[in-house]
């Protein structure tokens, strides 16, 4: 029997925009334990023990939303220098607009009329489809991004191994002999001579 491949999103969480209410909303979100064991082998991750989101949606103009808040996870890596299992914390703060996917087009023309050499103070915005944010794919890939790709024990370094070189491997070091006043090699005698 083969294993299953988790699915490409495994952790979902649906916002309708049209619900979200002037005065904004709050959402809180936990992946369970099996959306967990999916994000772990699809980010190749040992494991995930936690994995939480909070955030804060706000309308804005324009069918625009802005999405503020924090994704939480306690995650298990391989230190890449002992092979020991390591945990680590993720703790980090999210702040992106949404804006209809209809809209892209028009970001991207304005991206376009921007001078050479001069830079935009405005990020482009994420799209979203068919009127809904998934806030399950965000806290995702605020988590993966966050890992940490060359883990390690703490107090563990890295040591490379290097030798010395032996100064008669040099490819100069036949020409030291030649140098005035340097004991010339002795040359060995052929048998029969």
């Amino acid at each position: 029997m083969s294993k299953s491949v988790p699915a490409r999103d495994p952790w979902r969480a649906f916002v309708p925009v049209a619900q979200i209410p002037d005065t904004g909303l709050h959402c809180e979100i936990e992946a369970d334990q099996a959306t967990r064991e999916a994000m772990a082998a699809i980010g190749g991750l040992r494991d995930i023990s936690s994995a939480r989101a909070s955030f804060d949606l706000t309308p804005q103009s324009g069918g625009r939303v802005h999405v503020e808040g924090r994704v939480l996870a306690r995650i298990g890596q391989t230190c890449v220098v002992t092979l020991d299992p390591v945990e680590s914390e993720i703790d980090e703060a999210v702040d992106v607009v949404f804006a209809p996917a209809e809209q892209m087009a028009q970001f991207a023309a304005s991206a376009d009329d921007v001078a050479e050499g001069e830079s935009s103070a405005e990020e482009p915005p994420e799209p979203f489809e068919s009127g809904i944010i998934d806030l399950g794919r965000l806290a995702t890939d605020v988590l993966y991004l966050a890992i940490d790709p060359y883990p390690r024990k703490p107090g563990v370094v890295f040591e490379a191994q290097v030798a010395a070189p032996d100064p008669e491997d040099h490819p100069f070091a036949a020409l030291k002999a030649l140098q005035p006043g340097a004991a010339m090699p002795k040359a060995s005698k052929a048998k029969g001579e």
